[in-house]
């Protein structure tokens, strides 16, 4: 699953998941995901949103442990999600911020805060325009961008990105992926892309695909 050459960040053992009724997306799954960008690739509707969310801890997985770092969930949850950067497309827990007032609660876990590449992603997702705004009236796809932006210059261990692509132009998911090429060389942190699309001229250290067996 990740090359010998990778430190693992994410320790995954024998982890299970599945929703009553359902099959397991994940059943006694165990992996090591190490630095640089991890594809997640599966049909639609075969659960990689749910599974960024149980890697988050925002969903508990129905069996297993999963280790970040060093700390461990089931365990110190406050501790392992401080250390995940993900957010719900989905949400509409920032619509009353302001711009910068969410990519500023955004960041205050993140220490050290890479001020030099959120600021090129606000100029690369063309985002200026939209600072000063509240986060309500932006569209998907510029709310999308502000997560982006704030998630790539963070420097947390693990950053989850579910269909990143999802309401951009062509620019900036050119700006996106050219962003991520430049993570996946720096090291130290561990970047999974649940998409179902190419993922155009990023070196990937492994590729995930779902369902997911022991």
């Amino acid at each position: 699953m990740t090359p010998a050459s990778t430190t693992p960040i994410l320790h995954i053992d024998h982890l299970h998941f599945a929703y009553p009724g359902d099959a397991p997306i994940a059943a006694g799954w165990s992996a090591r995901i190490g630095t640089g960008v991890t594809l997640l690739q599966g049909d639609t509707g075969s659960g990689k949103s749910t599974l960024l969310r149980v890697l988050a801890g925002a969903l508990p997985a129905t069996q297993g442990r999963l280790t970040l770092d060093g700390t461990a969930l089931p365990g110190n949850a406050e501790a392992y999600r401080r250390q995940v950067f993900f957010i719900d497309p989905s949400t509409d827990a920032f619509d009353a911020m302001g711009v910068e007032e969410c990519a500023a609660s955004l960041r205050r876990a993140d220490v050290p805060f890479d001020a030099a590449r959120w600021q090129a992603l606000v100029d690369g997702f063309s985002l200026g325009p939209h600072l000063a705004k509240k986060m309500f009236m932006l569209s998907t796809g510029s709310k999308r961008k502000v997560w982006l932006a704030a998630a790539l210059a963070s420097r947390r261990p693990l950053t989850l990105l579910d269909e990143p692509t999802g309401g951009l132009d062509a620019g900036s998911t050119r700006c996106l992926w050219r962003t991520l090429a430049e993570v996946a060389q720096e090291g130290g942190r561990a970047v999974i892309v649940a998409s179902g699309e190419r993922i155009d001229g990023v070196p990937l250290a492994s590729t995930i695909t779902l369902p997911l067996a022991g």
